[in-house]
């Protein structure tokens, strides 16, 4: 059994390859190939864009793939959806869709574009959006550079933003949200299934999701006199249960949690104040729940 999995190609590319180093699992590619190599043998890539992989999944050219939920909507395409999975290009989250405006222009709402141009790439999405609203909007195909294009080609545009900062930086003015979109992994209905094809797929995520919840998580144990356990427990952040452990010396104990990164720098110096010692932090690759 070899599972054909789709990788998103593009702005994705990077950050799906390193969430499936986290998991656990190594990909390779050559340049301008569309065949990476992954060390599973019961898993075989291919880079395809993410704008296309959900119909790719349904045709069953591919058992499964990870694309967003903006372009499973875009294409109507009938999949299994497996799980979200909260990562993008930049971080790990949400993007959005949102219809802009330049920050000069009198548009203030969808109504305001009755009878106007809107480019994007999300074309269906966009069409029904305005549909919804009662706004007859012309939603035309924009090929890439979609910010470029106003006010000179367009009134308004739908794009895709994480941060905003492109938006900004453009000097446009977001009106609404027409979609928020997260990475998901979606299965052919027939490859999901098969109980092997099946099985191999619930593997895969429960790692995948083991990474992401690792991320921006370290580990970090130390040694304590028992007398000095209450003092070190009351540094640790609330509703952290550490383990611990008894060492050899009865009135030592080891204690093992997992923090946040960005508080442990804070939390080392008041843990050696309390009387902790041989404190170790460790990085996390995957904190499966």
């Amino acid at each position: 059994m070899t599972l054909k999995l789709g990788l998103p190609k593009g702005s994705l590319e990077t950050a799906t390859i390193d969430l499936f180093r986290r998991a656990g699992f190594a990909i390779t590619s050559a340049p301008r190939s569309y065949f990476p190599a992954i060390d599973d043998p019961e898993i075989g890539c291919m880079l395809v864009r993410a704008q296309e992989m959900a119909r790719y999944v349904e045709d069953g050219a591919l058992d499964c793939g990870l694309t967003g939920h903006d372009w499973v909507i875009e294409n109507e395409a009938d999949v299994h959806h497996v799980t979200d999975l909260r990562y993008a290009k930049q971080s790990f989250g949400e993007v959005r869709w949102v219809l802009a405006v330049p920050e000069a222009s009198p548009v203030r709402d969808a109504a305001d574009l009755e009878g106007r141009i809107v480019a994007t790439e999300l074309v269906g999405v966009t069409k029904r959006w305005f549909a919804a609203r009662g706004v007859t909007a012309k939603v035309e195909f924009s090929w890439g550079a979609t910010e470029a294009k106003l006010p000179q080609l367009a009134d308004a545009i739908v794009e895709v933003t994480e941060t905003g900062s492109s938006l900004h930086a453009n000097k446009l003015r977001v009106v609404d949200t027409v979609l928020e979109s997260t990475t998901q992994f979606i299965a052919n209905k027939a490859s999901w299934d098969d109980p092997a094809k099946r099985r191999k797929i619930k593997d895969v995520v429960m790692l995948l999701h083991g990474a992401i919840n690792a991320l921006d998580k370290v580990g970090l144990m130390m040694n304590v006199k028992a007398a000095r356990l209450d003092a070190v427990l009351e540094v640790l952040p609330a509703l952290r249960k550490p383990t611990i452990s008894q060492l050899s010396d009865e009135g030592w104990v080891a204690v093992n949690t997992i923090l946040d990164e960005s508080v442990v720098r804070a939390i080392i110096p008041r843990l050696k104040e309390a009387g902790a010692q041989g404190i170790v932090e460790y990085p996390l690759n995957k904190i499966v729940m």
